[in-house]
């Protein structure tokens, strides 16, 4: 409880004070005993009433959030220009009174739930779009009295500002707005932009008339029956096309894994079969180098022992003989065949042998 309204309690509780103390006065003097005491005690309470009220009639406490407007009997135009400001504030006792606004936001919902919005009942806002298709808008629009505009208010909507401004400015923008997008865009790509140019153009609106436009809501959009069944079949018709594709795109990637499948199977064997050609030219190659080699070695080998027996004749005959087997005492050869190798000459010790050392 503030300081006015407390004497204003204080004052009511003076006049009951009085109206028993007149009681009392009148109660003594119909029994004929001396009422001076009674009417000064009467007296005393209602100079305090008067007192009191006069106070309590002439101080007014604005709260924080709140502004007063002073309509006044003493003033040429009816009410005083400047609102109150917030405080315990004085006015001109039973010539001027305040009526109070608040500057705190405010929201005003209308909804298609029942009990959502400040109307009962389904209050969306029907609206139809340019392809004519009928919807219906849930919104809320948040906004607050500007504290500098309080006494215009007053002066043009009063108290009524909330269903008398509000409301109208509201689903009359919303209707304007939606008739200029088809249905496809108010739900999808166009409807941020839409929510948009309803707030700025509500901002002004209500500013004109002495409202701060806080926030735009745009709560929920539905459809008429018939065209949301229509949308459902849609939805229904792309979602089986998309399982379609779903299982088209499945059958390709398995083909394609049986592709890529017979495709690297074909490569291993290509790869095996370079790798054995490779293999068989490689075995091949060394080989030859191998043969190439041993052919060289032996041609040195040869023109070795060629150059050895050009230098020394009977060693050809020094390594027959040495090949022979150790345990030979006789040989025997046709006397009618010439030898092979030149033996040296040795006594003839008969005919068809020759003696072995």
């Amino acid at each position: 409880m503030n300081v006015a309204s407390a004497i204003q309690f204080i004052s009511g509780l003076a006049w009951l004070l009085f109206f028993g103390a007149v009681v009392l006065t009148a109660v003594v003097a119909s029994r004929g005993r001396n009422v001076k005491v009674a009417i000064t005690f009467l007296m005393i309470t209602l100079v305090a009433a008067i007192i009191l009220s006069t106070l309590g009639a002439g101080m007014v406490f604005i709260p924080p959030d709140e502004r007063g407007v002073v309509i006044s009997a003493v003033s040429p135009l009816g009410y005083r220009e400047q609102a109150l400001q917030p405080g315990l504030r004085w006015i001109i006792p039973f010539f001027e009174n305040v009526i109070t606004y608040p500057i705190h936001n405010q929201t005003y919902t209308m909804s298609i739930a029942p009990n959502e919005g400040q109307v009962q009942g389904d209050d969306s806002i029907t609206a139809r779009t340019a392809d004519g298709q009928e919807i219906f808008v849930d919104a809320s629009v948040i906004y607050a009295i500007d504290p500098t505009q309080v006494v215009q208010v007053h002066i043009t909507w009063q108290d009524r500002y909330a269903d008398d401004l509000v409301r109208p400015l509201v689903r009359g923008i919303i209707r304007d707005m939606v008739s200029q997008y088809g249905v496809e865009e108010v739900v999808s790509s166009q409807r941020v932009a839409m929510a948009s140019e309803i707030s700025d153009e509500l901002a002004v609106q209500l500013s004109a008339n002495g409202l701060i436009m806080v926030s735009f809501i745009m709560r929920n959009i539905t459809f008429s029956p018939e065209y949301a069944a229509s949308v459902e079949q849609k939805q229904v018709a792309e979602q089986q096309a998309q399982q379609a594709f779903f299982v088209v795109e499945s059958k390709k990637q398995e083909a394609e894994q049986v592709r890529q499948t017979a495709q690297g199977a074909a490569d291993a064997v290509v790869i095996r079969a370079q790798g054995d050609a490779d293999a068989l030219i490689i075995s091949a190659t060394a080989e030859a180098q191998a043969r190439v080699i041993q052919a060289e070695a032996e041609a040195e080998a040869l023109g070795l022992i060629a150059d050895a027996l050009r230098g020394n004749p009977d060693l050809l005959l020094y390594q027959y003989i040495t090949r022979l087997a150790p345990g030979i005492q006789v040989m025997l050869v046709p006397n009618d065949n010439p030898y092979l190798l030149t033996l040296p000459s040795l006594p003839n010790q008969g005919d068809g042998y020759i003696p072995v050392p």
